[in-house]
């Protein structure tokens, strides 16, 4: 098969459950452990980071990749949903697993996946395992996909555990409750590795607490160990000053939204305990990494400006916490008229997200092209029970350039609602 015909049949032969939704969800590791037996057990021949959270796991990922490879070490990531690319799931310092890898993943192994016929998260998990084995790395950063217990990405054994918060989403399958999502994610935390806890939360934090102390891991909650504070956005990166107990200091990020800030003393911690069992990392490539994170790991889609007069802002941000933190962002921008472009999935409540959003804002109402996106004009209709009012154009990118047209010069276009809205993006 060539390559076109390789993603076809992952995208079609296997279910997906970021095309699909519910229907993809398989709750048990079995089909995973096999194909890593099938594989020759690949996971087991490089070290390994597992990162879980509800928001800020790809961005904790990826700079943790960044701040390893500028340390001197050949880093896999393995993060998803992809934008743009089905490669971009796959990385080695930044570069993406190439198309032929792909098809030779495949074609290697076709008669075990038809035989199994594992789901694509779990095919995609196995090949993100057998190359980086392959490519021989020092270490792989893993991003779970849903949840952690049951996330088939769960089969390792790593270094380091980092868990970064815990919010509402996908509850259908992970619980309606905060300590029960919790307790999903808290399923990646191993027998004495260590494990840190990003963001401390009341609900959350005696379901890691407890499951620690059952496995005999080291617990961290970095945000009792480290302030960050964002003074101020400069050339493109946001200037953060930190202090811990031991340091102080200020960095740039290279990444611009404010709900790093979140994030950052779980990245920080986490490299205080990778050095703490022998990992040689400077301040200086701490300092590199972040400044340097979309650059070094081909991170897009987080708070990125697409353009200016008008100014256009795009950002993966879905759930709940995700949404607010974004409105709550653009509170601190100047500009005469808010334009949102959004579209959002139809398995989930939309309705806490819509109440949050601005009833003065100019909406346009758009949908990815995938079957598990809602309809536009279903988008339109609901979000006119909550007043807000705009205009309904499927398409991503005709909904963008409506607004750009519509706009003037000093408004904000915000582009959102769904990591699939931002992924369609042309300019991306």
């Amino acid at each position: 098969m060539n390559y076109q015909e390789t993603l076809d049949y992952l995208y079609h032969a296997l279910p997906m459950f970021q095309r699909v939704g519910a229907s993809a969800f398989k709750k048990d590791l079995s089909n995973t452990i096999a194909l890593c037996a099938h594989l020759g057990n690949p996971e087991r021949k490089f070290k390994s980071i597992h990162v879980a959270g509800t928001n800020g796991k790809g961005s904790t990922s990826h700079s943790l990749a960044a701040i390893l490879q500028s340390a001197g070490y050949k880093v896999g990531l393995y993060t998803s949903p992809h934008l743009k690319s089905f490669t971009e799931r796959v990385r080695v310092n930044g570069k993406e697993i190439s198309q032929e890898a792909v098809v030779r993943f495949v074609d290697q192994n076709k008669s075990f996946l038809d035989q199994l016929k594992p789901s694509f998260f779990e095919m995609t998990v196995g090949l993100a395992f057998w190359y980086f084995a392959e490519e021989e790395v020092d270490v792989a950063v893993i991003e779970v996909g849903m949840g952690g217990r049951l996330d088939s990405t769960n089969v390792i054994s790593p270094v380091l555990s980092v868990i970064t918060n815990i919010g509402f989403d996908h509850m259908q399958f992970l619980g309606d409750t905060l300590p029960l999502i919790a307790e999903e994610k808290a399923g990646i935390i191993k027998s004495k590795v260590p494990v840190v806890i990003s963001q401390t939360q009341e609900e959350t934090s005696p379901v890691f607490l407890k499951k620690a102390n059952e496995q005999g891991a080291p617990i961290v909650f970095a945000d009792h160990h480290w302030k960050v504070e964002k003074i101020k956005e400069r050339e493109g990166k946001a200037m953060y000053k930190y202090s811990s107990t031991e340091k102080t200091g200020e960095l740039n990020f290279g990444l611009l939204g404010n709900y790093q800030r979140f994030n950052l003393p779980g990245i920080l911690e986490s490299v205080v305990q990778l050095q703490k069992v022998g990992w040689l990392i400077t301040k200086e490539a701490v300092e590199n990494g972040l400044a340097n994170v979309s650059e070094l790991t081909g991170l897009k889609g987080r708070w990125q400006i697409l353009g200016q007069t008008p100014l256009v802002i795009c950002d993966t941000g879905h759930n709940e916490p995700g949404i607010q933190e974004i409105l709550q962002q653009l509170k601190s921008y100047t500009f005469q008229r808010l334009w949102m472009v959004i579209g959002m999935v139809q398995d989930k409540d939309i309705s806490k997200i819509l109440m949050l959003l601005p009833k003065d804002a100019h909406y346009v109402f758009c949908q990815a092209s995938l079957p598990r996106a809602l309809a536009a004009s279903s988008l339109e209709e609901k979000a006119l029970e909550f007043g807000l009012k705009g205009t309904c154009i499927p398409d991503v990118n005709e909904a963008l350039n409506f607004a750009r047209k519509n706009a003037a010069p000093n408004d904000l276009i915000f582009v959102g609602g769904s990591t699939f809205v931002v992924a369609e993006i042309d300019e991306l």
